[in-house]
């Protein structure tokens, strides 16, 4: 791994038919971003110089077969897999989703090998990625697998945060899902990255009830009742500031969420439906509670516009630099609490 000063970024292209390769290109093509980290492309000279072609961006690439080549003040582009298909923007392509999972699992091994310091994803499509080789919903749960800790799906824009009890969970599983041991473990992971990854000393955490109006004293479910309140309560005695269940449906239009560090609610649309709501296009997808960072843009493919240039890189943006003020934050914290201070004794 590198100094602070050149983080060595990973960048996985996700679905090449996507806007995910043509936005990490234009945001690089402005060679200023250089300055901040060097990044690594895990595709190919053929996918990045069509899209380089097809978007008239002049990018200087550094092609390289070893992560050992990495050169810095350069995009560099590992070679990664085989170039046996034709990138059709806007087009769902099974060869395409088996290259973006090539990407994502090769990124990931050289994270875990420190070959690179941090990761960003590019969007996915979520149902030409499936395999028998990759039988996963997304990213997180990959990752979940690879790394070592608990994965929280973290949404971060600015002092807005919200994590998830369960992220890619059908409707009708979700209350199933959601047990003592799983509250306690979600909340942990977001209560630890606040203090590791964000620098919040004392964290403040509210969570959302499941049921409508956290289930009206049982007539709308009592999962509210008999599973997340006394388990928030046993919580808080230890000694952690985690509030609720909070009623979702005017949580967030009330502005109560300014008031937290960190929101946690207890299903996905929960959750993504408000926070994309205020944030879109300048969130941020954090994958916490691993011991690795990856960062993700807060949007999809885009099939439709993909191809055209006109893709709003924000978010992306956003990610890359998140991902790089998360690891010199977590670097920062693990250089302050490697060894206590040693008290001086004079001699009498």
């Amino acid at each position: 791994m590198n100094n602070e000063k050149n983080i060595i970024l990973g960048l996985s292209v996700g679905d090449l038919n996507g806007v995910g390769l043509e936005i990490i290109l234009r945001i690089f093509n402005d060679s200023r971003m250089l300055d901040f980290c060097t990044p690594v492309i895990f595709g190919s000279q053929k996918s990045v110089n069509f899209v380089k072609k097809h978007l008239n961006l002049s990018i200087h690439c550094n092609y390289i077969k070893s992560l050992e080549k990495i050169a810095a003040n350069k995009m560099n582009v590992f070679e990664t897999y085989l170039d046996d298909f034709t990138i059709q923007f806007g087009e769902e392509n099974a060869r395409i989703g088996e290259v973006a999972v090539t990407s994502f699992k090769k990124a990931t091994q050289a994270l875990k090998d420190n070959l690179i310091d941090v990761l960003v994803t590019a969007p996915i499509n979520k149902h030409n990625i499936q395999s028998e080789e990759f039988k996963f919903p997304g990213h997180t749960d990959y990752l979940n697998q690879e790394l070592e800790g608990d994965s929280l799906m973290f949404l971060t824009a600015g002092n807005l945060r919200v994590g998830l009890l369960t992220d890619h969970v059908a409707i009708k599983d979700v209350a199933t899902k959601i047990t003592p041991d799983l509250i306690n473990s979600k909340i942990d992971a977001v209560y630890n990255s606040l203090i590791k990854d964000f620098g919040i000393s004392k964290p403040k955490i509210a969570v959302l009830g499941l049921n409508p109006h956290t289930g009206d004293n049982g007539v709308i479910g009592e999962e509210d009742d008999t599973i997340l309140r006394p388990t928030l309560l046993a919580i808080k005695d230890k000694g952690k500031l985690v509030f609720g269940p909070y009623s979702a449906d005017s949580f967030f239009g009330s502005n109560t969420y300014k008031s937290f560090d960190a929101i946690v609610a207890t299903y996905h649309d929960q959750g993504l439906i408000p926070f994309k709501t205020l944030s879109f296009g300048e969130g941020v997808n954090f994958t916490a509670g691993l011991n690795r960072i990856r960062t993700s843009p807060d949007h999809g493919t885009a099939f439709e516009i993909a191809g055209k240039g006109i893709a709003n890189t924000n978010s992306f943006n956003e990610a890359i630099f998140q991902a790089i003020k998360l690891f010199k934050n977590r670097k920062l914290y693990s250089e302050l609490t490697k060894e206590p201070l040693k008290s001086n004794k004079r001699k009498i």
